[in-house]
């Protein structure tokens, strides 16, 4: 080994010698750690410790009536192997995904796009219009989407379509399985502009004009190479933001399809995971069944996560 090999694995060992130890850092920071513990606190307690108990009831038979008895990994054997209408709550929920999610995302972030390149006074109030439909109940938007989507010639949609000659009868939007999920996306559409939408309209209007100005001397002389160029890069922690809580909320779908759809829709034509947890959790009783599709669902969101954040996360 030469001299220099030597050297060098000398110097990098008295660096990690005099490195701190664990609990010296955490004296040396006891301030801020003092800060940030009722959050972490109120992490562990209401979803560190939650997912771990559901991970362990899954490997249970527990109904609340009697203790849980263990059966290991046979739930998730008869998830699998035996639950047809959980392989279609699979795939109902991943076809909602598959166009909710990107549509979302995008409407999300034009939208926001527009909005961020009009004059400051009027902001407040497109702002306002989009992102009502997300905080409106889900009573509430069932009103109004009940009545356009009813299957008797008083609903809206099938009035329009049947005064314009598109249809000789009404059509059973709710109840056909081929609409079912079309209304049920439409529906996710329309309520899609929330906290991912205001996260994209704030990283927007705070970009640097200067970062424009230095564009324009750069070459820059179109709208889409700003937003190529300089925008999106300049929004890429919201944009991360943003998907994860497409992804979270494209795989919890559940009010909006209990809500037009029924319970149990017609031939689960509508029956999302979430659903069929909600079915077993608080119609049947079987804990244990429940949170096994609870763990499914979990590892689901956190696969599809850790592929954004290779994505869109920083790169050293």
């Amino acid at each position: 080994m030469s001299e220099t090999a030597v050297s060098a694995k000398t110097k990098q060992k008295t660096k990690a010698d005099k490195q701190p130890g664990l609990w010296a850092r955490l004296l040396r920071h006891r301030t801020s750690i003092l800060f940030l513990a009722p959050f972490f606190l109120l992490f562990l307690i209401f979803t560190v410790i939650p997912v771990f108990t559901a991970a362990g009831m899954s490997l249970t038979y527990y109904n609340i009536l009697e203790p849980a008895r263990w059966v290991g990994l046979e739930n998730f054997k008869q998830l699998f192997l035996d639950d047809d209408i959980f392989l279609k709550a699979i795939g109902n929920t991943l076809t909602f995904a598959v166009f909710t999610g990107p549509l979302g995302y995008c409407m999300s972030f034009i939208l926001a796009w527009l909005i961020s390149n009009i004059p400051q006074k009027y902001r407040f109030f497109f702002t306002l219009c989009f992102y009502t439909p997300a905080i409106t109940s889900s009573v509430a938007m069932s009103v109004v989407w009940l009545y356009l989507f009813s299957g008797d010639r008083y609903g809206l949609i099938n009035h329009w379509l049947m005064k314009i000659g598109v249809f000789d009868e009404p059509w059973l939007w709710l109840q056909d399985v081929s609409t079912i999920m079309p209304v049920i996306i439409i529906v996710a559409l329309w309520t899609s502009m929330g906290t991912g939408f205001l996260a994209f309209l704030a990283g927007l209007t705070n970009v640097s004009p200067e970062l424009y100005e230095a564009g324009v001397i750069d070459g820059v002389r179109y709208r889409w190479q700003e937003l190529w160029y300089i925008t999106l890069p300049s929004v890429k922690p919201q944009l991360l933001f943003g998907a994860v809580l497409t992804i979270v909320s494209s795989l919890q779908v559940y009010d909006i399809s209990m809500t037009l759809a029924g319970f149990p829709s017609t031939l689960y034509a509508g029956h999302t995971i979430m659903t069929h947890l909600y079915d077993y959790a608080f119609v049947r009783f079987e804990m244990g069944y429940a949170a096994a599709i609870a763990v499914v669902l979990f590892l689901l969101m956190v696969g599809l996560n850790r592929l954004i954040f290779n994505i869109l996360g920083e790169r050293d």
